[in-house]
């Protein structure tokens, strides 16, 4: 039985990689197919950053971002995107903290429990980067952000066939303009948004 098992495995695993193999990802924006895409969950990644009285810069994240993007590489001036995050979806490495950051004293999650960012002008800067400014609502207010965007990838996915594209994308806001004020300034006023955005055409 032994000597069977091994022989068996390797070609299970010969067999998988052909399955697998991947056309590498383009990285040339006007390769990109045109269409409608929706975010995938899964591999989207929203994070923060705060100074923490100047000790530290303290990190934490959102997450089931939900949202879609209208792309066409002929026309990027013309690209739309939407985004929602759940405010409940908040985490950090702290328990406590995370129960605290959900409360009315900060996000307030039962009263504001979506943030969100609908684009209003994409302004292309150069071959795989663009300003997107939009508008971001949080905690009740709504006010203009500019994201700065850079293309990652684009392509097949070798596992879910979708075709798929990703982008980063990275903004700064002053939270108490948001009505979130609390500890102002021994807990910095500036909130770093970092956006890993996977997104998934609709067929």
């Amino acid at each position: 039985m032994k000597t069977l098992f091994i022989p068996t495995v390797a070609l299970t695993l010969a067999l998988a990689v052909p399955a697998l193999a991947q056309t590498p990802p383009t990285h040339d924006p006007a390769q990109i197919q045109a269409g409608t895409y929706a975010v995938d969950p899964y591999h989207t990644q929203v994070g923060w950053q705060v100074s923490h009285m100047g000790f530290s810069n303290y990190r934490g994240g959102f997450s089931d971002v939900s949202g879609s993007l209208t792309l066409d590489p002929k026309n990027p001036a013309q690209a739309k995107l939407s985004i929602k995050i759940p405010v409940a979806s908040v985490s950090t490495t702290s328990d406590k903290l995370t129960g605290e950051l959900k409360g009315d004293q900060w996000l307030d999650g039962a009263k504001f429990p979506e943030m969100t960012f609908v684009s209003t002008k994409v302004e292309p800067q150069g071959k795989d980067k663009a300003k997107v400014l939009g508008n971001l609502t949080l905690h009740g207010v709504t006010k203009p952000v500019t994201l700065d965007v850079t293309l990652v990838g684009a392509g097949a996915n070798p596992m879910s066939k979708k075709y798929t594209v990703g982008f980063d994308a990275t903004g700064t806001i002053k939270r108490s303009e948001f009505g979130v004020k609390t500890f102002v300034p021994l807990v910095g006023d500036d909130l770093h948004l970092t956006i890993a955005g996977a997104f998934e055409r609709q067929d």
